[in-house]
């Protein structure tokens, strides 16, 4: 067998045979298969798609790559999330910590930044000495002393994934939904989680940039866990506006901070604990309460004690760019548009993200929003402050956001404005 009738099949719109799927993943895992070969094949199946069986053989193969890791040791029943992407994300930050101190066991795999949406892992190395890399020994001790580990997948679980992780992320094929499914799946099942909760962006700042597509990434994935035994339910969420006030690293690590400290945005808040509460409903611990967890700081201290498990110090200053640009209002009014797509390509373009897959990203790098749509502006105040290290990316940040990146209504226009539900669907 050879990749160029793989990818030849795909681009003829053929259906992939499981030994074709089965070998290409294995000889890609083996470096025997090119990267400018299989980005022909993700670019053939981000143009023509995957029937359901070839998604479900194509998972397969991605988990027989590697290892399989297994949890049936722990005291406590294991959950999961997963997002697939979003501006502003920082929910898995304060999520994690919430569910352990819940009684669940949360094992988070993380990743990088993908595009215009951020990385768990890029904004949780902004805390100084926090370690992303650990064994699966190192993550066992974590999640007996601890309850929750964020880090890196190890290079054993999913290595196939890993490869094509990151050469998506730099060849325009991050939104194919077969490969997205099987990526996010892949790993998740290998990982050995008992249940997990999918939260399923959508609109102009996720890969999903409408309620069917999203839908059908949210089957595709129940389905696959589903059948390989895992508890899986995903909601939909919206993603038009960025979630919470801030896009880059650093600065979410200090907003989820402030969401474990009791306060934050409403929106970071509200999506937290509604995913806290399916999680621990699938992980069978429906009576727990995590709202309390929050007021009563032992969320807080579940994440100083994660934090620290992982070399991180919880109470160092994070860092803070050299350089800020102020964005304001160019007229009064309501605000009803900040559109996430804008203001994640203005983050990414600041340094907070990653052109290449060998990038570095800055910390301090990013957009900190001061309204939020359904918020009356004044034409002059600031309305976006941009964060870098590197003042000569403000212009470049800044084309990201003209256009329609943002709406401001009159008075009578904007009092009938009503902000997207941010919880849109749930499919189990």
């Amino acid at each position: 067998m050879d990749a160029i009738s793989v990818i030849r099949t795909k681009r003829d719109r053929g259906r992939l045979g499981d030994a074709q799927i089965d070998w290409v993943i294995d000889a890609y895992t083996r470096g025997e298969v090119a990267d400018e070969q299989m980005s022909a094949l993700a670019m053939a199946i981000l143009l023509n798609g995957m029937e359901r069986e070839e998604i479900a053989r194509w998972t397969a193969a991605m988990i027989h790559s590697g290892e399989r890791m297994d949890f049936s040791t722990l005291p406590r029943p294991t959950a999961d999330k997963h997002s697939t992407g979003g501006v502003g994300d920082k929910i898995t930050l304060p999520l994690a910590p919430l569910v352990a101190a819940c009684g669940a066991a949360v094992p988070q795999l993380s990743g990088r930044g993908l595009g215009h949406t951020g990385g768990t892992l890029d904004k949780l190395e902004s805390v100084p000495g926090w370690r992303a890399l650990l064994s699966n020994d190192e993550m066992m001790d974590v999640l007996r002393s601890v309850g929750a580990v964020i880090c890196a997948a190890g290079d054993g679980l999913a290595p196939a994934d890993k490869k094509l992780y990151a050469l998506r992320d730099v060849t325009g094929t991050v939104e194919a939904i077969p490969l997205i499914a099987s990526s996010i799946m892949s790993k998740k099942i290998a990982e050995g989680t008992g249940s997990l909760i999918l939260d399923v962006k959508v609109g102009s700042g996720a890969f999903m940039k409408n309620l069917g597509d999203a839908r059908e990434l949210a089957s595709t994935m129940v389905g696959l866990g589903t059948d390989h035994g895992v508890r899986t339910v995903a909601l939909l969420t919206d993603m038009s506006t960025p979630l919470g006030l801030t896009a880059g690293n650093a600065l979410e690590v200090r907003e989820s901070v402030e969401v474990l400290a009791g306060g934050g945005p409403a929106d970071v808040v509200e999506l937290t604990l509604a995913l806290a509460r399916e999680m621990l409903t699938a992980a069978g611990l429906p009576d727990a309460d995590p709202a309390r967890a929050l007021a009563d700081g032992s969320a807080m201290d579940h994440w100083r004690r994660m934090i620290a498990a992982q070399g991180g110090d919880p109470d160092a200053p994070l860092p803070t760019a050299r350089e800020r640009h102020t964005v304001t209002a160019p007229a009064s009014g309501a605000l009803t548009k900040l559109d996430a797509y804008a203001v994640g390509v203005a983050a990414w373009r600041l340094g907070a993200g990653r052109a290449r897959k060998e990038d570095p990203v800055q910390a301090g790098a990013g957009v900190e929003l001061h309204a939020k749509p359904g918020d009356r502006v004044t034409a002059g105040a600031p309305l976006l402050t941009l964060h870098t290290d590197t003042p000569e990316r403000f212009d470049y940040a800044l084309e990201a956001l003209t256009g329609d990146a943002i709406g401001i209504a009159g008075d009578a226009e904007g009092a009938a404005f009503a902000p997207t539900p941010l919880i849109l669907d749930r499919i189990a």
